[in-house]
């Protein structure tokens, strides 16, 4: 292993003027930075990360909690987010909850025992007002910044969101506008914020249209392909005559198409079908599925952008995206009766 004492004896310099050449001390000139550096790169050093962080008293390491890689929204997100922060000079350790709450206590008090210097949390929502180890992050004083919609258990953190409500709303508003009257809702997890105001998207839109929910129309289903299956066999069973399907994400979506299908249902010959969220199976489904956009990418982005103030000691305050309707072939007027 190459060390500074080995750099310095090659260039000609005491070990203390190679250690401010390469943290770019200014009284170190630029030429003789330039020897260092050389020297460095062409000898092969590497930093001791461990020894810089016991002086700075940082480990330039975010930790990021989420759900699991295979949910496809949280492709892009991850991705923004080490770009960003390799760009700020952190690493980025990643843990998977399996939206378990026992599992994210686990994965934070990991995190927090590698000494990371802040923490990206999507959190595993639950009904209570508490959770005991985000009143652990409020002690501690962590710079926490959440990926998703608050709960009471964790609002005293900032986070970065998408326009939930609206973005549901406005699906709903284009269903109704096509001639649809009778639309089906297929829900989120009832603990989820974000599932609540996909919900409360699609009743307002309802409400401004003079109609009320119907109770028969509604169904809980969660976020996966397997619960739009189970809950659209339930739709089937029930008979609710519905002529359009609005589901609480995409991935519950598939999982409604892929089941109509099999009952010999064309979409949206016969019945029309919207998701949420535009992950890269909804371009590309059988019947490309109309959603709405999520800005991923900005949201891992802006999320960095947060964690940065935090870390300085500056104001920092949620914030909202913007989500966008975007209208495929899956959706049509009403076939007529």
């Amino acid at each position: 292993m190459v060390r500074l004492k080995d750099i310095a004896a090659q260039v000609g310099v005491s070990v203390m003027t190679v250690s401010k050449a390469l943290r770019d001390a200014p009284d170190v000139s630029t030429a003789t930075k330039s020897r260092i550096k050389l020297a460095a790169q062409q000898m092969g050093y590497v930093p001791d990360s461990t020894a810089q962080g016991l002086r700075t008293r940082t480990s330039k390491t975010f930790g990021l909690v989420i759900s699991s890689t295979t949910n496809p929204i949280f492709a892009r997100i991850v991705f923004a987010i080490e770009e960003r922060a390799q760009e700020l000079g952190y690493d980025v350790l990643l843990a998977h909850t399996q939206n378990l709450a026992e599992r994210e206590e686990t994965c934070i008090r990991r995190l927090l025992s590698r000494r990371v210097d802040g923490l990206f949390v999507s959190p595993v929502y639950r009904l209570e007002p508490q959770a005991r180890i985000y009143q652990e992050l409020i002690s501690r004083r962590t710079p926490v910044v959440l990926l998703g919609s608050p709960a009471p258990f964790c609002d005293a953190f900032v986070s970065v969101q998408i326009e939930e409500l609206n973005g549901s709303y406005q699906v709903t508003r284009h269903l109704l506008q096509l001639g649809h009257r009778r639309i089906a809702y297929l829900t989120g997890p009832a603990t989820a914020p974000w599932a609540r105001e996909r919900f409360e998207g699609y009743r307002r839109a309802l409400r401004e249209a003079g109609l009320e929910v119907d109770d028969r129309l509604i169904f809980q289903a969660g976020s996966t392909i397997e619960d739009g299956t189970k809950a659209t066999l339930q739709m089937a069973g029930e008979k609710c005559d519905a002529t359009a399907v609005q589901a609480a994400n995409d991935l519950v979506a598939v999982g409604c198409a892929t089941t109509l299908f099999h009952q010999g249902l064309r979409i949206p010959q016969d019945i029309s079908l919207a998701g949420f969220g535009n992950v890269l199976l909804a371009e590309h489904f059988r019947v490309p599925l109309t959603t709405v956009r999520q800005p991923k990418f900005r949201l891992g982005s802006a999320a960095v952008d947060l964690m940065r103030q935090l870390i300085r000691h500056e104001r920092a305050e949620s914030k909202r995206l913007p989500a966008e309707l975007i209208v495929r072939e899956s959706t049509a007027p009403p076939p007529a009766r």
